[in-house]
């Protein structure tokens, strides 16, 4: 089972590391832009009375993977009792078979079953979801979107984070991300409201290059442009989530079967000096015993 988990780890782990580029690019993109521009910034990134919460909780289809899914089936279950004691109700999108018999159990309101993205991660469904995620916050029918799924970092660290995917929140986002190291220049909200008070046009330059600023210029318009970039951050951010929780289950896998074969190799060296001190003991005895009879006859 390590060995296998260990080959579904290397592909899991190159799918993770073509994704986040990508990924990280467009979340920087779009949300300097929403930073910059004013009149971007609607619905989507405003804060608002919160209701109805929708959480994502990426899981895994199968168990020995160590305390893989108990450590999102507690953070979980932590969530969902904090929004209760305030009277907020909870939508759950389980991700993985342990996480949807646990909902089940609990008798929490759930949204489906999405068992086959635990093992096969698709990006087509992952956009569905997406869409129906971002038409019920349009609508009014959810107030916030959380993810719950543990980052990948390496072979032997997964991190677990709970994350909000709707509304954007800009400037948390655009602080400095040393967990998946974004390599790009930050730009911040309150950098430029600095900029647009003073219109001045300042370089910010590093390793890479320069930062962006408020000069954009928006074609065709506004709206159109943010009806392509914000479906398909969503969206990117769903599919990236759902890969990095996969890398981190065979990851998890491949540690928990390992630690068992070390626990298992102790185990048989301590039977077997067990067995041999008691083979010898049982041998002495023997000998013992036949001395005492020879030295009595």
């Amino acid at each position: 089972m390590k060995m296998v988990a260990s080959s579904k780890l290397h592909h899991a782990q190159q799918m993770i590391e073509n994704m986040l580029p990508y990924e990280s690019m467009l979340e920087h993109i779009l949300k300097s832009f929403l930073a910059s521009d004013v009149e971007a910034k609607g619905s989507i990134t405003q804060a608002r009375q919160v209701k109805t919460v929708a959480v994502l909780a990426f899981s895994s289809n199968s168990s020995l993977c160590g305390g893989f899914n108990a450590n999102v089936l507690k953070m979980l279950q932590r969530v969902i009792d904090d929004y209760r004691a305030k009277d907020i109700d909870v939508i759950v999108y389980p991700i993985g078979r342990k996480v949807a018999e646990k909902v089940q159990k609990w008798g929490i309101r759930s949204a489906g079953t999405f068992t086959q993205l635990a093992d096969k991660p698709n990006s087509i469904e992952c956009a569905e979801i997406g869409r129906q995620l971002q038409s019920d916050f349009d609508n009014g029918v959810i107030d916030k979107v959380e993810m719950i799924y543990h980052h990948f970092k390496s072979a032997g660290s997964q991190i677990l984070q709970d994350k909000v995917l709707l509304p954007i929140d800009i400037e948390s986002a655009m602080d400095y991300d040393h967990e998946r190291d974004l390599k790009s220049t930050i730009a911040t909200e309150k950098a430029m409201e600095y900029l647009k008070k003073n219109q001045q046009a300042r370089d910010y330059t590093n390793e890479k290059g320069t930062a962006l600023n408020d000069n954009f210029i928006v074609e065709p318009d506004m709206q159109t442009v943010l009806s392509m970039l914000v479906p398909r951050y969503v969206n990117l951010m769903l599919y990236t989530a759902l890969l990095d929780s996969n890398a981190s289950e065979h990851a998890a896998r491949m540690v928990a079967m390992q630690t068992a074969t070390d626990n298992a190799d102790e185990l048989l060296r301590e039977l077997n000096l067990q067995y041999n001190k008691s083979r010898q003991q049982a041998i002495t005895n023997e000998l013992l015993d036949i001395v005492g009879g020879s030295v009595n006859n």
